[in-house]
């Protein structure tokens, strides 16, 4: 979609073209009613002249050229008469050039004393002499210019008061835009209790940001009641589980036998569940946000290599540090490190012996990327979704006993820090990276 300001500069651009073209078609409209008012009064003018003179009667044409120059009203028409040779006869003025028959223009270039615009006819009235009348088609000097300055001030003031308008509009939907966009950011960030401002003067966007606001409400309550129903199954299973395992482990203390055991680790292994589920909504709340630090994640990276280097050479595996810029961001050190423990546990677990995973930090277009890449056998595509979602299993590839939470985990920790986890085709292997936003 086209973005707000290239459509306002789009209709500015538009208006800009239709306003100055309408300018031009007005001006050129009312010079041409103009031009054409002072022809057929030169034409009225050169007929009342010629009026019962007989064809090539110079004299009788000089007179009346006299008597009519002698009159009050006639000081804006000047005639010339001139021979077949186009030799001046007479007349009250004097061009320095021979005109086409017909109607022409006249320029002060023409040699006319007093005329700065003006229209001339070159009629033949016998004898192959030529009449040429003359009229000024400008009342005062330089009324052209004051007439092009007036439109220009006229479509001028248009297009400011367009252009204020158009801006002032564009400044109140940016705002209306950013304030939605603020609410959403805050939204995402775990803030579901954030809505966006209603003007009380009401309007459409009034009526927009009140229908927003329901819908977040209707949504906030659905997510509430979803948590709600997870932390209370969590909590409530939890419990006799925890009673359950301890009596199981009393009674293999006084009788061992294997079916004891696995029923203890089956329990062991629901509780984990459980414990992950508690520990997803205690993310998602945002509530460990207001105890974020300084965290430097080159030290944070160096530690976890350190510490799980020897887990990874008991199943076979090597596991690396890659390249590792200083670099510290806010955030929660805990939770971090159980993100990156996570993705480094997710890699070790879920490929075969020989396998070489990384864990490299990286600095992109003011992204840090936590990575852990590994170059087993890899997911399809595909299935990459089905892997971030909670209690994903991709049994056809990851058949090793798991509960599918650890990378929603890592994906939870990632938006409380305003970040993202990313999972891609390491050509071979996988690489997930958790994405996070340089703020110091």
């Amino acid at each position: 979609m086209l973005r707000l300001r290239t459509l306002t500069a789009m209709f500015l651009s538009a208006f800009a073209i239709v306003t100055a073209l309408t300018g031009y078609a007005t001006y050129h409209a009312s010079r041409s009613a103009i031009v054409s008012l002072v022809d057929r009064r030169i034409d009225a003018v050169a007929d009342a002249l010629l009026d019962d003179v007989a064809p090539g009667d110079a004299t009788a044409i000089l007179r009346r050229i006299a008597a009519f120059s002698s009159r009050r009203d006639s000081g804006d028409i000047g005639f010339e008469l001139e021979d077949a040779a186009g030799r001046r006869l007479g007349g009250n003025v004097t061009l320095t050039r021979s005109l086409r028959p017909g109607f022409s223009d006249v320029t002060p270039q023409d040699g006319i004393t007093g005329l700065s615009a003006g229209r001339a006819e070159a009629r033949l009235v016998g004898g192959g002499m030529t009449l040429i009348t003359v009229a000024e088609t400008e009342p005062i000097d330089g009324y052209d210019a004051i007439r092009v300055r007036n439109y220009l001030i006229g479509f001028g003031l248009i297009a400011a008061v367009v252009l204020a308008g158009t801006a002032t509009f564009g400044l109140v939907v940016r705002r209306r835009i950013e304030a939605t966009r603020t609410t959403a950011l805050a939204i995402i960030d775990g803030d579901l209790s954030r809505r966006v401002p209603v003007a009380p003067n009401g309007g459409v966007f009034a009526a927009q940001a009140e229908t927003i606001n329901h819908m977040l409400d209707r949504i906030a309550m659905l997510v509430d009641g979803l948590h709600h129903v997870a932390n209370d199954v969590a909590h409530d299973l939890r419990t006799p589980l925890a009673r359950l395992r301890s009596r199981l482990t009393v009674a293999a203390d006084h009788a061992p036998s294997a079916e004891l055991d696995a029923a203890i680790d089956q329990c062991d292994e629901l509780l984990a569940i459980f414990s992950a589920i508690l520990r997803i909504a205690e993310i998602d709340t945002g509530d460990r946000r207001g105890a974020f630090g300084h965290v430097a994640l080159d030290d944070l990276v160096t530690e976890m290599v350190e510490t799980l280097t020897a887990i990874a050479e008991d199943g076979g595996q090597r596991l690396v540090a890659g390249p590792l810029p200083a670099t510290g961001i806010a955030g929660d050190r805990q939770l971090l490190s159980q993100a990156l423990f996570n993705l480094v546990e997710n890699a070790l677990n879920h490929t075969p012996p020989g396998t070489v995973v990384t864990v490299s930090l990286a600095v992109d277009s003011g992204e840090l990327w936590l990575r852990v890449a590994d170059n087993g056998p890899g997911i399809a595509t595909a299935d990459m979704a089905v892997a971030r979602r909670r209690f994903g299993r991709l049994e056809a590839s990851r058949h090793r006993p798991g509960h599918g939470l650890g990378l929603p985990i890592v994906d939870a920790i990632a938006r409380l820090h305003g970040g993202r986890l990313v999972l891609e085709d390491a050509r071979p292997g996988l690489s997930a990276a958790l994405v996070l936003p340089i703020r110091s």
